[in-house]
């Protein structure tokens, strides 16, 4: 039996739509339970959980010793400091934890500040720093930092905590400093194209720094003494918890650039150049007088929904930057923030 051409290619398109209708009932239905699933699981909904990890002792071993042994804590401060694990919220939550589980009965007698940063988010490095100052003080105990690559800025203040800084030959230390910005005005490139813009606002400078009207003189001024204070407490602590560090050399020599390990240790940045993990490990168990003891990070653990959670939010987030009008940022927790961050030759 013969069919009209047209009925074999009208019979094709409709199994195809019909093919195409069912995968896609299918993949929305998919969706819609893994997207229920993720709702779950929001990190805005369930608590963040922590793991321990057994870390080399300064004999390079990883020794599993028993459930009232002592620990030194090793507490990772690598990356940029304000963005994902690096925050003041989850240092003290992590610090929290080695008071409890199975580190409880004031089982850490030392910390090691683990340390690799450039810096970041003024609030943060404060942050982290009183945190680990107020576990320091409360449990009486010992806090030495080594640093393995970068010390610098928010780095330094946080290491500021620390009782001795060991550093490795390789490793960079200082900018003591701070900065805001980098901020734009295209008032004049959107007069020439006859381009306007309308910001509604209430309150007194509400719009400061707009970068799409003429600044006004003297606008940044309070930006300006904001960045003043924050120098000056950067300035005022580095130098009370460091006094070998000169503090009028600080501001007039040293300023906000970086050394290698054994200029820092000259300028009194930290107490030991060309030094090794190993060698800040076993002076610290000498300092905290331990003979027997074990090594624990505490990290965030994550589950897969947990993970798939953070990627959803991510991903709405950097679709919802492609159609905003702001600046296009590496680090968008940093955006409109004071920093205290060694970054150069680089915008955020």
């Amino acid at each position: 039996m013969h069919y009209p051409r047209e009925s074999i290619i009208v019979s094709t398109i409709r199994s195809f739509f019909r093919s195409f209708a069912v995968f896609i009932g299918f993949f929305t239905a998919f969706m819609l339970l893994l997207f229920g699933l993720i709702s779950l699981s929001s990190p805005y909904m369930q608590p963040e959980k922590s793991t321990l990890l057994l870390s080399p002792d300064a004999k390079g071993q990883r020794q599993l010793l028993g459930p009232t042994s002592a620990v030194i804590l090793k507490l990772d401060i690598s990356g940029i400091i304000g963005v994902k694990n690096l925050t003041t919220e989850k240092i003290t939550s992590l610090l929290l934890d080695a008071q409890e589980g199975i580190l409880q009965n004031d089982r850490v007698k030392a910390i090691l500040l683990y340390i690799d940063t450039p810096g970041g988010a003024v609030t943060d490095s404060d942050g982290i720093y009183h945190a680990i100052m107020a576990f320091k003080t409360k449990h009486k105990l010992p806090v030495y930092a080594y640093v393995d690559g970068l010390c610098a800025s928010g780095g330094m203040y946080i290491a500021c905590a620390a009782d001795k800084i060991f550093a490795s030959s390789t490793s960079v230390i200082g900018s003591v400093g701070v900065r805001f910005g980098p901020a734009f005005n295209f008032s004049t490139l959107m007069q020439r194209y006859g381009v306007e813009a309308l910001t509604i606002t209430q309150g007194k400078d509400k719009d400061a720094l707009n970068p799409f009207r003429p600044w006004k003189a003297d606008e940044d001024l309070s930006y300006r003494n904001l960045t003043s204070a924050m120098y000056k407490k950067f300035v005022d602590l580095v130098t009370s918890a460091r006094p070998s560090l000169n503090k009028q050399k600080l501001i007039s020599d040293y300023g906000a650039h970086v050394f290698i390990s054994e200029e820092a240790l000259e300028y009194g940045y930290i107490d030991v150049a060309n030094s090794n993990y190993n060698e800040a490990l076993e002076a610290l168990a000498s300092q905290a007088n331990l003979e027997a003891y074990q090594v624990m990070t505490i990290q965030i653990a994550h589950n897969f929904l947990s993970e798939l959670s953070q990627a959803r939010y991510s991903f709405i987030e950097k679709m919802g930057n492609l159609f905003s009008p702001r600046t296009h940022s590496l680090y968008p927790e940093l955006e409109g923030k004071f920093l205290y961050l060694y970054q150069p030759g680089q915008l955020l």
